[in-house]
């Protein structure tokens, strides 16, 4: 009993056991705190920059690369857009619709890709999740088209994507999100006007905000803003223009 009791005592002091009751006196680790939510809900909307940050890992044009790859999709449509994109929903389909029409494009194009542009916008300047009606998010085209498509834009956009740095955060804080959303507005409803090539100007603004957007460059935003007064006063004289040389005509 001696014995069994002294070697009770000496194994207790043992370092192995003395580890196991260390072990066993361990306070449970606590669970990480989670990301907290913004106000509305949306992990992803515009006025959140700090959740929209959490899901900017990669630049859009390799997020496209990548969706443009997915064999799994026979077609991709806009609501696919919609939810692949998240917090970059709004201001990356601001990207894909306006930047088609800096490029000579058929008659017809921009009345085509302006209007999805009115409602993102608004939605932007709203500061809503973004939304777009059925028969706008239901169209979709094949894979294919759109990997081709994608493998013609995207070098072009990955060069303006190594100019891109997070600069001037105020710029692209939700107060300016909101001014942003205003200012597209205003560049969507020129867009859609029926002037020759009048397009161009309002989408390489709409194009360079939404690029400073994605990567909260304020830079981008500054200059798209001033390309964006440019293309107003263009649109706005050439529409004077009209008027009057209709005025004289019908002196």
């Amino acid at each position: 009993m001696a014995r069994a009791a002294g070697f009770d005592a000496d194994d207790q002091g043992s370092p192995r056991n003395q580890d196991r009751m260390s072990q066993n006196q361990l306070p449970e680790p606590t669970p990480p705190p989670k990301d907290p939510m913004p106000p509305n809900g949306d992990a992803g909307t515009p006025d959140d920059p700090a959740a929209e940050g959490r899901t900017h890992r990669q630049h859009l044009s390799q997020f496209l690369m990548r969706i443009a790859d997915d064999d799994t999709r026979a077609r991709i449509s806009v609501t696919d857009l919609l939810v692949l994109l998240e917090g970059r929903a709004t201001a990356g389909l601001l990207l894909l619709f306006a930047f088609p029409n800096v490029l000579p494009m058929p008659p017809g194009t921009a009345g085509i890709l302006g209007l999805p542009l009115v409602y993102l916008s608004f939605q932007m300047m709203l500061g809503h999740r973004p939304w777009l009606p059925r028969f706008i998010a239901g169209r979709s085209v094949p894979r294919a088209d759109f990997a081709a498509i994608i493998a013609r834009s995207a070098p072009f956009l990955a060069r303006a994507e190594r100019l891109l740095s997070p600069r001037i955060p105020v710029l692209t804080g939700p107060l300016a999100l909101h001014i942003i959303g205003a200012l597209c507005l205003v560049l969507s409803i020129l867009l859609l006007l029926p002037i020759p090539l009048g397009n161009m100007l309002p989408a390489l603004a709409i194009s360079v905000l939404a690029l400073g957007v994605l990567e909260r460059d304020g830079i981008w935003i500054v200059a798209g803003s001033l390309i964006a007064v440019l293309a107003a006063a263009v649109v706005w004289g050439v529409i004077w223009a009209f008027f009057r040389g209709l005025a004289l005509l019908l002196a």
